[in-house]
């Protein structure tokens, strides 16, 4: 069972990003206040859950949090200030969208920059230790996914919906055949060397 809070006499949002190793797409950030009493059984680190089970647990997430809401930073932004401060500027517009002010943040990893006046703990594999961090990993999780969905459509050559931009050898052989779209992260190593020798066309 993940633990309900780290400090029991303070409003905390957890925080998590979905996306940052990705070749394609925006960085997306969440950020969920649940109430003292939440119990959900199922709830665990995104990537431990299935795609369908992350699906059904999001309405509920989204019902009986006190307060949630989601952060992107683009494609291009990301290009500029790089992927770290994306995650961190991601996280900070999901908080700036909360209808409640939380007391305490609790960031999944180990660096985050600091939130207006708002005290915050890093916790490293925390979206596997706490429940709030656990639901924003599914938050973040599922509308990004959602996303990539819809860039799909627009660009289908590059096996988005299975891959959702990450760095998988169909996603690298789209890359290597057809060129990048306006959606890839040209400030990564979209093609490395080793890579590029290991597909096969």
């Amino acid at each position: 069972m993940l633990l309900p809070y780290f400090n029991k006499d303070s409003i905390e949002a957890g925080c998590d990003e979905a996306g940052r190793g990705c070749l394609a797409g925006a960085v997306f950030a969440a950020a969920v206040i649940l109430p003292p009493d939440f119990v959900c059984e199922t709830l665990n680190d995104s990537k431990q859950l299935t795609e369908k089970q992350r699906d059904e647990l999001r309405p509920v997430i989204e019902k009986e949090a006190l307060a949630w809401a989601v952060g992107i930073v683009s494609t291009k932004e990301i290009d500029t200030i790089n992927i770290l401060n994306a995650s961190f500027l991601a996280m900070h517009r999901a908080l700036d969208q909360l209808k409640i002010r939380p007391q305490h943040l609790l960031i999944d990893g180990n660096r985050f920059k600091k939130y207006n006046d708002i005290p915050h703990t890093t916790i490293i594999k925390g979206d596997g230790k706490y429940l709030s961090i656990a639901a924003a990993s599914v938050l973040a999780k599922t509308h990004r996914d959602e996303y990539m969905l819809r860039l799909h459509e627009e660009f289908p050559l590059y096996d988005w919906t299975q891959n959702k931009g990450y760095p998988t050898p169909k996603h690298r052989k789209g890359i290597k055949q057809f060129g990048t779209t306006p959606y890839h992260r040209m400030s990564f190593t979209l093609l490395p060397e080793d890579k590029q020798l290991s597909l096969a066309f």
